[in-house]
């Protein structure tokens, strides 16, 4: 049976508690032919624990427990900044950088702080997304983007959140904090991330 025919198709959950991430991938994937429903519409409030390795690991983990909890088809994704200076940290540990209680202002303190006297040329970096869709069964799909950058040495910008004040798009010399949501988007790892993935629910949709 086609998996467009299963009751869970009709709904796509966006699993992630973050009220930008959630913005973000409804502003991306508003136009598929699936309602979107967050994990408050359905009244789910547990935290799934990231233990795995790699962003792909943990995108994994996210939706298909979630997709297990919901009943429903299931997307998340597992994002963060590796800069080449701090060894691809704060990595898989972007969330939760310097401690689970800091605020995102602070961990960009603390990211800056550790990055002082690194010269500008040597303060690369790049962010990555990797979504991962599940049904209540298994991940189904999995989609990876990254977009480069360089980290500032002072925050600019009050759009996004995370590390968008202090991350540097060199083609425009704005940080992604200073672009309006439509040129993020359009840039962004979870832009490059999700238009892929919609592309694919298009098709799942259809039975393609």
């Amino acid at each position: 049976m086609s998996p467009r025919l299963h009751d869970f198709m009709e709904k796509l959950l966006i699993a992630t508690g973050n009220p930008g991430k959630l913005r973000e991938f409804t502003q991306l994937l508003g136009d598929i032919p699936y309602r979107l429903v967050s994990l408050r519409d359905q009244g789910i409030d547990i935290e799934v624990e990231e233990t795995g390795g790699t962003f792909e690991a943990n995108a994994r983990l996210k939706a298909e427990a979630y997709a297990r909890v919901s009943g429903l088809l299931t997307l998340a994704d597992d994002s963060g900044l590796a800069v080449d200076a701090l060894g691809g940290a704060p990595g898989v540990l972007s969330a939760r950088y310097g401690g689970p209680n800091l605020t995102d202002a602070e961990r960009v303190v603390l990211l800056l702080r550790n990055l002082e006297g690194v010269l500008d040329a040597q303060r690369t970096a790049r962010f990555v997304c990797v979504i991962a869709l599940a049904t209540p069964q298994a991940t189904i799909h999995t989609l990876r983007g990254e977009v480069e950058g360089l980290i500032t040495r002072e925050p600019r910008g009050t759009n996004g959140f995370g590390y968008d004040p202090v991350f540097l798009a060199p083609s425009l010399g704005l940080t992604t904090a200073e672009l309006p949501p439509e040129q993020k988007n359009a840039l962004s790892h979870r832009g490059r991330a999700a238009r892929a993935m919609r592309d694919y629910l298009a098709g799942l949709a259809h039975g393609d």
